[in-house]
């Protein structure tokens, strides 16, 4: 999948408008629906702000890989371990819940 199209789809799958999402990253509008057209591509620190922004890597959004990543930086130990369970969870009873 083109970058363009992944930070369409990040972009509405998070509910943003392209002048939410220019806002959010100090640039205008049209630039945003630049990269979303496939007209040019955002800069590195761009990149960047829109990976954190949405919690993938640069490589998930730059189409190098596949799989989406979840940060979990800003999480204490604590949280972590309950994010670990749960994931833990639902690799246990995959099948259960593709059923």
């Amino acid at each position: 999948m083109p970058v363009a199209d992944r930070i369409k789809k990040l972009r509405k799958k998070n509910k943003l408008s392209q002048e939410r999402l220019a806002a959010l990253l100090g640039v205008s509008r049209s630039s945003v629906n630049g990269w979303e057209l496939g007209f040019n591509m955002p800069s590195t620190q761009y990149i960047i702000k829109m990976a954190r922004l949405w919690h993938v890597s640069t490589d998930y959004l730059l189409g190098i890989e596949e799989s989406q990543t979840l940060s979990l930086s800003g999480l204490n130990q604590s949280e972590r371990t309950l994010v670990y369970s749960l994931l833990k969870e639902i690799e246990d009873n995959k099948t259960h819940y593709e059923n």
